[in-house]
């Protein structure tokens, strides 16, 4: 069990106090998702970005009381996702900032290619993006089509095609997945910006979770010079998949926060209508265990980048909790309230998005049970 403690809870309290201005964007937002011109100046998305861009590469701390935070441990990131996430998990995902991309630079970039990127995103409405997956093969890296092929001493060629991209046609910088070769250390990662020749984006049509903007990606003949390709300064079993899989690690328990902060709006609903309603305090107590399960993967993660079992186990059960969640509101409150309450609505195809991100529950249950067989687990349940 983690403890929060008076630095992390003033975080917490924070990120709070940002919520309820995300959720009162939050409907305009999934009306029209690209049109981010009306949200931009949200404090939220002030708090995001000051907590994700380093400090030494142009990030301005966000200070509460006498705490500061900048690029912080994931137990940081998740004690303050669920709260903005309890506001819109939507409007989380459609801050500016360098998200997925971030964290894998920060792996996998060296120092000049950190700096490049990341003074990109501490601007202003920057968003960027993470390309691994593909039309047909989903994220499995061995099925990877996408190619780096070189063709001068300096520079190579980027060639395929991505979908279901976050930020896909938004983003203006971010890294793309391809292979150099045939075997399974071939995989690298690119450093990309949307203006380099040969790179095409267009929108996806999207159900839920629409603030993430899924886009689909085509590159013809991008070139590639030889400064971009990450991991140039590590070996080869630390470079891309490696990479990849560190960067799903880390945002696996994100989207459980998402999930754990959408049930809780949910279940504001049924406070403000029908506060006796046999069943609430139930499922509060649920998505409150499934908070201390996020923050506990949180910590897991902060000691070791790798031991990602609480990681699976926290957004199984929080994915499921959200969506028992959102059905409980809709028999509490009658189908009706489908209509009359427009943001239980969106939620409600909210959480089912939350089921196909970082992982089925299906794949998190078998991660789990590899890590168990392997004695990997320390006998945590």
């Amino acid at each position: 069990m983690v403890e929060l403690d008076e630095r992390l809870r003033a975080l917490r309290g924070a990120a709070a106090e940002t919520a309820g201005e995300l959720r009162a964007h939050a409907a305009a937002l999934d009306a029209t998702p690209h049109d981010l011109k009306p949200h931009l100046g949200v404090a939220a998305f002030d708090l995001i970005r000051r907590c994700t861009t380093p400090q030494r590469f142009g990030g301005e701390p966000l200070r509460v009381g006498r705490h500061a935070f900048t690029t912080g441990s994931s137990l940081e990131t998740l004690v303050w996702m669920t709260e903005l996430a309890h506001g819109d998990a939507g409007m989380v995902l459609a801050a500016p900032g360098p998200s997925l991309a971030g964290i894998l630079l920060d792996q996998l970039g060296d120092e000049a290619q950190q700096e490049y990127f990341h003074r990109a995103v501490a601007r202003d409405a920057v968003w960027a993006f993470f390309a691994v997956t593909e039309p047909g093969h989903g994220s499995d890296a061995g099925a990877m089509e996408s190619t780096l092929h070189r063709t001068a001493a300096d520079v190579h060629l980027l060639n395929g095609a991505k979908r279901y991209i976050g930020n896909g046609a938004r983003g203006e910088i971010g890294v793309v997945f391809a292979r150099t070769g045939s075997g399974p250390l071939s995989v690298r990662a690119a450093l990309v910006e949307a203006t380099d020749p040969g790179f095409r984006a267009r929108e996806l049509d999207m159900v839920g979770l629409r603030g993430a903007a899924l886009g689909a990606i085509e590159l013809r003949d991008v070139p590639v010079p030889e400064d971009r390709l990450l991991a140039r300064h590590l070996p080869a079993t630390r470079r891309g998949l490696w990479g990849a899989v560190r960067v799903f690690n880390t945002v696996r328990p994100q989207v459980a926060a998402l999930a754990v902060g959408t049930g809780l709006a949910c279940l504001d609903l049924v406070r403000a209508e029908r506060p006796q309603a046999p069943g609430l305090a139930e499922f509060a107590g649920r998505l409150e265990s499934c908070r201390r399960l996020v923050y506990a993967a949180g910590a897991a993660l902060d000691r070791d980048r790798d031991d990602a079992v609480l990681s699976s186990a926290a957004k199984v059960a929080a994915v499921a909790a959200a969506r028992a969640a959102c059905r409980f509101v809709v028999r509490s409150l009658g189908p009706a309230a489908l209509v009359d309450h427009p943001l239980l609505e969106k939620w409600y195809r909210d959480v089912g998005a939350f089921e196909f991100m970082e992982g089925t529950s299906d794949i998190q249950r078998l991660h789990v049970a590899r890590a168990e067989v392997r004695g990997r687990t320390g006998g945590r349940r």
